[in-house]
């Protein structure tokens, strides 16, 4: 296929979330780069004042690049960005799987052959490394800070090199949108900002000039006229993911509670709310330090939790073997537990 971003079949009778095809079962052959060097991804607080969009496009473009993997079949073109200054690369993974070449090519035209640090299929995150210093590189933010409403632009090479540098805008749609991909699901950012065929691993943008997402997946329809149906990685996980990669060359496997949370919130009798635990999986974490069904979760690492999507956040800052104490409701009473976590069970949301 000629292009990063997405594959999609003409004939498909269904609506579906789509990116290239299989591209979770091909692996990276690219010539590699040594991890474990003590580079990171830091995430930078949001100032005070808005940008407006030409300095936006100023500021960020410079560290937008076109990621040019060479396939057995032929080319992949997604986008990537620069996020240290010695060359240090994100992108999608799709956008280099099967590939055993790849090059980057500058805003300013000038192209470096890349080489591979790591990545992860499942979360669809990839980091490459050119020889090179003194790169423009963009700053990170944190998409924990993002309402709906937000205004987001995107930068990318849609339909390949000849857009490259193409700015749209929009809102953020949705936050922490859980979209089932290739039967596994990826907690995202929603967003009307328009992306096409090339624009992968292109940089999703707040009002201070911050990368806040990675974009990666759009949605089609083969029996309606489906638009601004967009989606990206959100910073605040991307950074974990990365920073394991520049550590270990991979994802490291996140913790698992052991619970299945039903969607809905549940409001308690005093008003507080939570979220209920539908089902507890023997010999899980939650099953040793003794969560049962219809417990409500309130709070947990001292964080409340008042919808799903906030204790899978607080999940993904705690490690395997760590202790992540937790408030539970329970016939009238709130107890205190506290869960070492493993990596054995998935929690998902109820039917």
């Amino acid at each position: 296929m000629n292009g990063g971003f997405f594959y999609f079949d003409p004939s498909s009778p269904k609506d579906e979330y789509l990116q290239n095809e299989d591209w979770d079962q091909e692996e990276v052959s690219i010539e590699t780069y040594p991890y474990g060097e003590g580079a990171v991804m830091e995430l930078t607080a949001a100032p005070s004042g808005a940008l407006s969009i030409q300095e936006i496009y100023r500021r960020v473009n410079p560290a937008v690049v076109t990621v040019i993997a060479q396939l057995d079949r032929g080319a992949s073109v997604g986008t990537g960005m620069i996020f240290r200054e010695n060359g240090y690369v994100l992108t999608n993974y799709h956008v280099v799987a099967g590939s055993h070449d790849c090059s980057v090519t500058l805003a300013s035209g000038r192209t470096y052959e890349a080489l591979y640090v790591g990545g992860d299929s499942g979360n669809d995150v990839a980091v490459l490394k050119l020889e090179a210093t003194g790169l423009p590189a963009a700053e990170m933010g944190d998409s924990d800070a993002l309402m709906v409403g937000d205004t987001v632009y995107a930068i990318g090479n849609p339909l390949g090199v000849e857009l490259r540098g193409t700015l749209t805008d929009g809102i953020v749609s949705a936050i922490n949108r859980d979209v089932d991909v290739s039967g596994r699901t990826m907690t995202l950012i929603q967003t009307n900002a328009a992306l096409n065929e090339g624009n992968s691993g292109g940089p999703l943008i707040n009002v201070y000039g911050q990368v806040v997402g990675v974009n990666t997946i759009k949605m089609m329809s083969f029996s309606s006229n489906v638009e601004g149906l967009g989606f990206a990685l959100p910073m605040r996980s991307v950074q974990k993911m990365v920073n394991d990669i520049l550590e270990s060359g991979e994802v490291l496997p996140e913790p698992r509670l052991g619970v299945t949370i039903f969607d809905m919130p549940k409001v308690l009798p005093d008003g507080t709310q939570g979220v209920e635990v539908q089902d507890v999986g023997i010999g899980s974490a939650a099953d040793r330090a003794g969560v049962k069904a219809g417990d409500v979760i309130v709070s947990a690492g001292g964080q409340a939790v008042t919808e799903r999507h906030m204790l899978l956040n607080v999940r993904r800052q705690f490690r395997i073997g760590d202790d992540l104490p937790m408030k539970l409701w329970r016939d009238g009473e709130y107890l205190e537990v506290v869960l070492r976590l493993d990596e054995a069970f998935e929690e998902l949301p109820a039917e």
